[in-house]
C-alpha cells in the first residue's frame, strides 16, 4: 500500500507524534508498504534537510497558529490518486482541515490519530482555549473527525476520553495502539555515547525524565519529589532531558536550588541517538508524573531498554503497565510522585530486576511498531470495501 503521512512539522523538538509517525513508517516499509510525508515546514528549515525517513514536501511556511499554508490543498490535490490512505497526525492544526477539503470527492480515505488532542484535561486547564475551540469545531475539527474514514486511537483510555470534550462529536473509531521499533545498537556503545557526555553521573543510580520540560508533565511535582525522597540519598540523581520550549527550566533550577538538590540533576538538554538511548539503558527508572499523556511514546522507549517506568495514572497507557507489573503508577499530585520514588528506592533488587524483565515483556506484548503497522494495515484495508454512511456522504462536501 502507499500511505502519505501529514503532519504540522517533521522538528523532533515537538515531541512524541513525528517520532511515532516516523517509527510507524519504518515498520510499514520493513512490510513492503511504501510511504512520503507531507509537512507545512519551511523548506528552508533544518529539521526538512535532515529528514532522512521518507520522501518530504515540506508545504510551508506555516502562517499563524492555525498552521494555514496556501500551498497545502493544491498539492494534495494533484497528488492524492498515488496514494492508498492519508494520515493525518494531530487536531487543531490547517493539515486536517485542509486535508478534508482537499480529498472531498476523491477516492482517497484520510484518517485522523489525535494524539490525545481530545483529551478533557485541556478543556479543564485551559477553559478560555476551550472556547476559543468552539468557535471553530463545528466547522472545522468536528466535520474532520466525521469525515475520516477512520479516527485511531492508541488505547482504550484515549478512546473514551475523546468522546467527554464536545458534545458535538460524530467518529468512526478504531483502536491501533501505537509504539515503537526496539533500538538495535549495541547497549554498551550508547551507554559510553551517555555518559562521555555526562560523565559526572558514572557509578550514579539515576532516575530519568526525558520529555519537554512543561507543566503538563509534571516536571515541578519530580523536582519535588525528588527532594523530598531523596534529599539524604547521594547516590541518586535525576536526570531531566529534553527541550524546554516554554522557558521554564530557569524557574524549576530555581525550585531545585531552594529545595538543595541542584547539585544532583543534570538538566541534559534534548538527547538524540546513541546518547539518548544510552540515558535509557543506563537509568535505574524512568518517570513522568504527567497531567495529561495520551500515549507517552518515551514510556514505550523506555520499557524497550528493560528500564522500569514510574508514571502517574494520567499516562492513558498505565493499566497495561500496571498489569504487567512493568512498573509502578499513582496519581499526579505531589502525594503520588513521592509514594512512586519511595516504593522505588524501597524495592529489593532482585525484584527491580523482575520488573526489569517485565517492562521488555510489557513492550513486546502492546507496543512494537511492526504489530502497529499490520494492525493499520488491516483497518485501512477493512475500512476500504465499508461504504460510508449518508451522513459522512453528505458531509463530505459541506
Amino acid at each position: 500500500m502507499r500511505f502519505l503521512h501529514v503532519i504540522a512539522s517533521v522538528d523532533a523538538a515537538g515531541g512524541g507524534p513525528i517520532e511515532g509517525a516516523t517509527q510507524l513508517q519504518r515498520a510499514l516499509a520493513v512490510q513492503g508498504h511504501t510511504g512520503e510525508f507531507a509537512s507545512l515546514d519551511d523548506p528552508a528549515a533544518a529539521c526538512v534537510g535532515e529528514f532522512d525517513t521518507a520522501p518530504l514536501h515540506a508545504l510551508g511556511p506555516a502562517r499563524g497558529r492555525f498552521g494555514y499554508s496556501p500551498a497545502f490543498v493544491p498539492w494534495l490535490q494533484a497528488n492524492a490518486g498515488r496514494f492508498d490512505a492519508v494520515i493525518v497526525n494531530g487536531l487543531w492544526q490547517y493539515i486536517g482541515l485542509g486535508t478534508r477539503q482537499a480529498l472531498a470527492g476523491t477516492g482517497t480515505p484520510y484518517y485522523v490519530f489525535p494524539h490525545g488532542m481530545l483529551d478533557p484535561w485541556f478543556k479543564r486547564r485551559y477553559p478560555l482555549k476551550h472556547l476559543k475551540k468552539w468557535a471553530y469545531w463545528p466547522w472545522a475539527e468536528y466535520r474532520v473527525l466525521r469525515d475520516a474514514r477512520r479516527v485511531l486511537f492508541t488505547c482504550e483510555e484515549e478512546r473514551l476520553l475523546a468522546r467527554q470534550s464536545f458534545w458535538l462529536y460524530s467518529a468512526r473509531e478504531a483502536i491501533v495502539s501505537f509504539g515503537t521499533a526496539p533500538p538495535a545498537d549495541d547497549p554498551a556503545v550508547s551507554k559510553d555515547a551517555f555518559f562521555s557526555a555526562f560523565p559526572d553521573l558514572r557509578g550514579k543510580r539515576t532516575l530519568l525524565f526525558l520529555g519537554r520540560i512543561h507543566s503538563k508533565k509534571g516536571c515541578d511535582l519530580l523536582v519535588e519529589a525528588f527532594a523530598k525522597v531523596c534529599a539524604n540519598r547521594p547516590e541518586v540523581h535525576l536526570v531531566m532531558a529534553g527541550p524546554d520550549q516554554t522557558h521554564w527550566q530557569p524557574t524549576l533550577e530555581q525550585m531545585a536550588r531552594r529545595l538543595g538538590v541542584a547539585d544532583r540533576i543534570c538538566w541534559a538538554g534534548m538527547l538524540t541517538g546513541a546518547a539518548k538511548w544510552g540515558a535509557f539503558r543506563s537509568a535505574d527508572a524512568f518517570c513522568l508524573p504527567s497531567h495529561q499523556e495520551n500515549f507517552g511514546i518515551a514510556v514505550v522507549e523506555a520499557m524497550a531498554c528493560e528500564c522500569p517506568v514510574l508514571v502517574s495514572d494520567k499516562v492513558n497507557i498505565w493499566r497495561e503497565i500496571e498489569s504487567a507489573q512493568a512498573g509502578l503508577v499513582a496519581a499526579d499530585t505531589l502525594e503520588g510522585t513521592v509514594s512512586l520514588l519511595e516504593r522505588w528506592l524501597a524495592m529489593p533488587a532482585p525484584q527491580w530486576q523482575q520488573m526489569r524483565e517485565a517492562a521488555r515483556a510489557c513492550f513486546d506484548a502492546h507496543f512494537r511498531m511492526d504489530q502497529v503497522a499490520r494492525t493499520l494495515t488491516g483497518i485501512v484495508q477493512d475500512s476500504r470495501t465499508t461504504p460510508m454512511s449518508p451522513l459522512q456522504k453528505q458531509g463530505a462536501h459541506v
